[in-house]
């Protein structure tokens, strides 16, 4: 039988100096057959400094990443021999403790495909034909994640602190997907709490669009979707932002949020399982919700820690915030778990804070200022304010309303425990 054909490109010596020591150069295994698809990844790779190592069908790549154990893996779908779906299944059958980042190179930007590679045990995926900076971008940021990191020892892992917390606009316009994005970063890269942000519109979900995200990316109804999800599936199911945060995004179109909501209605245990695994994984789940209260929106109001719902100070607004307030009371929800935020605090309204709390019978909890420029920028250039301006004063309002949440629930844990 003819010999799996493995070759090795090894670019001059390359290394790099760090706290005094020189550090080999990061090993890539590229498993494709396609001779011009390899010729353009090891110029690409040997350009950045890496050493490529290539395999020209699947039986070659699962062979080689055993005898070279690469730092990540590049494996194409379509293959000769075993495909990239069982050479991806056999190199993690085969880990021993360390596991190796692997992106899928994929012929097209079917949500189907990528589901089955995340299955088989892939990190990520890039259709070709693709930009060399997308794909060095891609490989940067899983080997940052995955790190070259050693793994924890065992018991070593700080245990998140679990709380979910949904995002509910008491009308539309109110900037409520605008306050769950920018409180998420802020949590992330202010608090540094791992944060997932849940778009659960799920119909017209924008998150998208202010995060300037494809269709093609995966979203709820694949994880709903999944009979045997857990959290390695789930955690693959959802899209890094650059702002370090995860998204489970909303349906790519409203026939796709039909699926979820027949789905929820069926067994709301599947719902339940996804923000159970969402807990486990991650400081605070951020949920941006739609205005309707339905079954799906039903359930999340139960299961979350908190409800915050997203005013601003004019007449319309409060005559929908006291409808709200009547509802979680008839739903038996403590005054507690529903808390106010006036967003555009210091917009002229002729209403002002006092107005709106006597109006209402009770308290606003928190408050958050209006920068109409900066916010409408930052929404118009897909770049988060918190990202783009976090030290401006909007951003220094959303930061501040961010911590206090996080100590409020700081001190609530300190006292369960």
């Amino acid at each position: 039988m003819e010999a799996p054909v493995r070759h090795t490109y090894n670019p001059p010596d390359f290394h790099h100096h760090a706290q005094g020591l020189c550090m080999a150069a990061t090993k890539v295994l590229v498993v494709d057959d396609d001779l011009n698809i390899q010729r353009v990844l090891v110029f690409t790779l040997k350009q950045e400094g890496f050493e490529v190592h290539v395999a020209s069908d699947g039986q070659a790549g699962v062979e080689m990443a055993a005898a070279i154990e690469p730092d990540l893996i590049l494996m194409d779908v379509a293959m000769p021999k075993v495909d990239g779906y069982a050479a991806t299944q056999q190199i993690r059958a085969a880990a021993k403790g360390r596991r190796v980042p692997i992106i899928m190179l994929t012929s097209e930007a079917d949500v189907e495909q990528r589901v089955r590679g995340l299955r088989a045990g892939a990190d990520d995926d890039i259709v070709k034909p693709f930009h060399p900076l997308e794909l060095i971008a891609r490989i940067k940021a899983l080997l940052s994640r995955a790190g070259g990191d050693k793994p924890a020892k065992a018991g070593t892992e700080r245990p998140t602190l679990g709380r979910l917390t949904c995002f509910y606009g008491a009308k539309g316009g109110v900037g409520t997907t605008t306050m769950a994005i920018n409180t998420a970063i802020a949590l992330s890269t202010r608090l540094k709490r791992k944060t997932a942000l849940f778009d659960a519109n799920l119909q017209f979900g924008d998150e998208r669009v202010f995060l300037d995200l494809g269709l093609d990316s995966s979203s709820i109804v694949n994880a709903i979707g999944e009979p045997d999800l857990d959290g390695d599936l789930l955690k693959r199911l959802m899209v890094s932002h650059r702002s370090g945060i995860d998204l489970l995004l909303a349906p790519p179109n409203p026939e796709s949020a039909d699926i979820v909501v027949e789905r929820q209605r069926a067994d709301p245990r599947s719902l339940t399982n996804i923000l159970a695994l969402l807990r486990k994984a991650y400081d605070y789940t951020i949920v941006d919700m739609a205005k309707s209260i339905d079954d799906f929106n039903l359930q999340l109001f139960d299961e979350a820690d908190v409800i915050f719902v997203v005013m601003t100070a004019d007449l319309s607004c409060l005559k929908n915030v006291r409808l709200v307030l009547e509802t979680m009371d008839s739903l038996g929800y403590q005054r507690s778990k529903v808390q106010l935020v006036l967003n555009r605090s210091n917009a002229y309204t002729g209403i002002n804070v006092d107005n709106a709390e006597s109006a209402l019978g009770r308290k606003i909890d928190y408050q958050v200022i209006n920068e109409y420029r900066g916010a409408i920028s930052a929404l118009n250039s897909g770049e988060p304010f918190m990202s783009s301006r976090p030290d401006g004063p909007l951003g220094q309002s959303l930061t501040k309303f961010a911590r206090e949440m996080d100590e409020t629930f700081a001190r609530e844990l300190a006292l369960e425990r």
